[in-house]
C-alpha cells in the first residue's frame, strides 16, 4: 500500500465528467437511462410485494429472486439518480465521502448480483436435476445462509476499496472521467504509484467473477443434459425457453462486467466513451431485465400480478 502523504490531503470534492466526447448528448442519453431505471424500480418492487403477500410463493426460487431484486434496487439507485443529475442538471461536483460511499455500494452490490445469479443457478439445477430433493436440500435455513454468505462476500472483498482510496494523496486533477465514482477512475487521480492497489482490485474482481461464471456455466450444462432427457418434448421446450432467457441476462451481466474489468488491464486503446458507456450497461441493464425475465416470464408471479390488478380495477 502506498504511504500516506500528508502534504496532499484528500480533496473535499471531485467532479464527474460524464461520458467523455459525448457531453453534448448527455440530455438525450439520460432519457433511455431514466426509462430503464423506472422499469427496474417498478418491476423489482412489484416482485418483492407479490412474493411478500403470497405465501405460496415462499419457495427457494422466489426467495432468491427477492434477494436479487433488493440488490438490483440498491445497485441502480446508488448510480442512476446521481447520474441523471449530472446529465440533466449539470451537477458535476460530488463530495469525497459521498464518492467513496457510492463506490462501495456499486462494487459490493455488483459482487452480490453475481453471487445471487449463482444461487439462482444452483436452485434451478436442484429443481430440474434433483426435483425430489429440492425442498429438502434448499430449506429456508440454507437459503438464508446462502444469502448471508453472498452479502458478506461482497462487503468483505470491497470494503478495503474506499479505505485504500482515503489514504492516498491527490495532487492531480479533481475531474473523474466517468459518470459515477468507479474505483479505477478515482485511483488514477492519486499522485503516487498505485500499481499494487490496482492489481489487488482487478484480481479480486476477476477471480470472483470468473469463479461465479464458471459455476453458473457448469450448473446450466447439467440442467441442459437433464432437459434433453425429459420424456415430454413440450416440457423440454418450456424448460429450454426459461433457461435460455436466464442465460441471456447472465451473459449480458458478465460480458459487460468482464469487458470493463479487462479494459482497465489491457484495453488502453479502447476509446474512453465506449468503455464508460459499457461500464454503465452492467449497472443498468440487469436491474432492468431481471424483473422482466424472472418476473413477467414466471407464470406464478404473472398470475398473481394480474389477479391483484383485476381486484383493484373491480
Amino acid at each position: 500500500m502506498p504511504p500516506l502523504n500528508t502534504s496532499h490531503p484528500s480533496p473535499v470534492t471531485f467532479s464527474l465528467m460524464g461520458i467523455p466526447g459525448l457531453e453534448h448528448l448527455h440530455v438525450w442519453i439520460g432519457i433511455p437511462f431514466c426509462s430503464m431505471y423506472v422499469v427496474a424500480v417498478v418491476g423489482n418492487v412489484t416482485i418483492l410485494a407479490v412474493v411478500r403477500a403470497e405465501r405460496t410463493l415462499h419457495e427457494p426460487m422466489f426467495l432468491f429472486l427477492c434477494m436479487l431484486s433488493v440488490t438490483d434496487l440498491v445497485l441502480s439507485t446508488s448510480t442512476l439518480p446521481r447520474m441523471l443529475c449530472l446529465f440533466w442538471l449539470g451537477a458535476h461536483d460530488i463530495a469525497f465521502d459521498a464518492c467513496l460511499t457510492q463506490m462501495f455500494f456499486i462494487h459490493s452490490f455488483t459482487t452480490m448480483e453475481s453471487g445471487f445469479f449463482l444461487t439462482m443457478a444452483i436452485d434451478r439445477y436442484v429443481a430440474i436435476c434433483r426435483p425430489l430433493r429440492h425442498t429438502t436440500l434448499l430449506t429456508h435455513t440454507r437459503i438464508t445462509i446462502m444469502g448471508i454468505i453472498v452479502v458478506i462476500r461482497g462487503v468483505a472483498f470491497f470494503s478495503p476499496h474506499p479505505i485504500l482510496l482515503r489514504q492516498l494523496p491527490y495532487c492531480r486533477t479533481r475531474i473523474i472521467a466517468h459518470t459515477y465514482c468507479e474505483f479505477m477512475a478515482v485511483l488514477k487521480l492519486a499522485c503516487v504509484d498505485t500499481g499494487a492497489t490496482s492489481r489487488y482490485s482487478l484480481s479480486v474482481a476477476s477471480i470472483i467473477g470468473s469463479c461465479d461464471a464458471i459455476l453458473i456455466a457448469v450448473s446450466y450444462v447439467f440442467i441442459l443434459q437433464s432437459v434433453f432427457h425429459l420424456p415430454s418434448r413440450e416440457a423440454g421446450f418450456k424448460a429450454l425457453g426459461t433457461c435460455g432467457s436466464h442465460v441471456c441476462v447472465i451473459l449480458v451481466f458478465y460480458s459487460t462486467t468482464g469487458f470493463s474489468i479487462f479494459t482497465h488491464r489491457f484495453g488502453k486503446n479502447i476509446p474512453a466513451h465506449i468503455h464508460i458507456f459499457i461500464a454503465n450497461m452492467y449497472l443498468l441493464v440487469p436491474p432492468f431485465l431481471n424483473p422482466i425475465v424472472y418476473g413477467v416470464r414466471t407464470k406464478k408471479i404473472r398470475e398473481h400480478v394480474i389477479k391483484a390488478l383485476s381486484v383493484k380495477v373491480a
